[in-house]
């Protein structure tokens, strides 16, 4: 083995893997990331322990039977018991020891995304706190603008209808977005009780397809077996039904919506602050759109960004806040044809 303070001190995640793709070493920053000692590492296969958004098992052996290195770039990559981070993977043979791999890691995302996403939130909390006051103090002088033009609407002839219509409809608009800005200040904290998840996916189902949703095929693929979750169902109704409106609107006409539901056990949220939570349930919404905007998939929880024209871009983000309260997480995967909303929820206490 190399020099072990050599080894102690590299600053990114190592790993040797063995010829049988068990782990045979960790430095400490590779049990930082893995979120895991040593000692239980030790032996393990790596691909239980790390996942990583990419076929790699047989360039892995390729690479190992010919004795070159693997270099493999902007991939997800994560111990599976927290969200992933985009990272860089350097994969070589190790000298003198036959068939071991030297696996480096070097993530791209250094302060991780849980870090990431609190600054966000709190930025956001700010700004929205302004906006809501803002919005109550205009919404006040637009209802009088609004009747002030129907008033001149009752005189005026029928050529000339259009522009009070017109300072009619803007104003309502301007009010709606206004209301929306609102519902983020006003928005109660949830009352966690036992939810069943298949329960909001029928219920947010119907609604679509009865009225917004009603020219796409509704896929639903749940596992029957999924326990409750911990949470509000009226506010996690208000979440799917904001996504299935999403997909419905992105998607073609004739397009497909899939609901889908399943457990996984690994899944937990690693806080900046140590601590960590499971969230085993996980939901998801499937569209078959063409997808968000290159320019915007990283910020689509933020608020006032969105990919439609007219769009307020508020959407997702009181999404993103009610999945929070509820100490969940939710992230989104998009490409043209395919785009995935997943929110990992906590299970009920039994």
């Amino acid at each position: 083995m190399m020099d072990a303070q050599i080894w102690s001190s590299l600053p990114v995640p190592a790993v040797l893997i063995d010829p049988q793709e068990n782990i045979a070493d960790v430095n400490p920053a590779g049990e930082g990331f893995l979120n895991a000692s040593a000692k239980s590492l030790l032996g393990a296969p790596i691909w239980d322990k790390l996942a990583v958004d990419a076929p790699l098992e047989e360039s892995l052996e390729r690479a190992r039977a010919h004795g070159t290195p693997l270099f493999v770039n902007d991939v997800d990559v994560g111990p599976g018991s927290r969200p992933p981070l985009v990272c860089n993977l350097q994969i070589a043979p190790m000298q003198g020891r036959d068939g071991y791999m030297l696996m480096l890691i070097s993530p791209r995302e250094l302060a991780g995304r849980m870090t990431q996403n609190h600054s966000v939130k709190s930025a956001a909390k700010s700004a929205i706190g302004m906006a809501e006051m803002l919005a109550h103090e205009i919404k006040n002088p637009l209802a009088g603008i609004t009747g002030a033009a129907q008033l001149l609407s009752m005189n005026l002839p029928a050529e000339d209808l259009e522009l009070t219509d017109l300072i009619v409809g803007e104003t309502r608009r301007i009010v709606k977005l206004l209301e929306q800005v609102e519902q983020f200040g006003n928005l109660t904290e949830p009352e966690h009780h036992p939810v069943n998840i298949h329960d909001v996916l029928d219920r947010a189902r119907r609604s679509a397809q009865l009225g917004f949703g009603a020219h796409m095929t509704f896929v639903e693929d749940y596992d029957p077996s999924l326990p409750m979750a911990s949470g509000d169902a009226d506010q996690l109704l208000q979440v799917v039904l904001n996504l299935v409106k999403n997909a419905s609107e992105a998607a073609p006409e004739g397009g497909i919506v899939r609901l889908k539901s399943y457990y996984e056990h690994s899944f937990r949220l690693r806080r900046s602050d140590g601590t960590g939570q499971p969230l085993p349930l996980q939901i998801e919404i499937i569209d078959d759109g063409p997808g968000l905007p290159p320019d915007i998939r990283g910020d689509v929880f933020d608020p006032f960004v969105s990919g439609r024209e007219n769009g307020t871009g508020l959407g997702l983000a009181l999404v993103s806040k009610i999945i929070s309260d509820h100490g969940g997480w939710i992230s989104v995967d998009s490409v043209p044809g395919r785009t995935v909303f997943r929110i990992s929820l906590p299970r009920a206490a039994t």
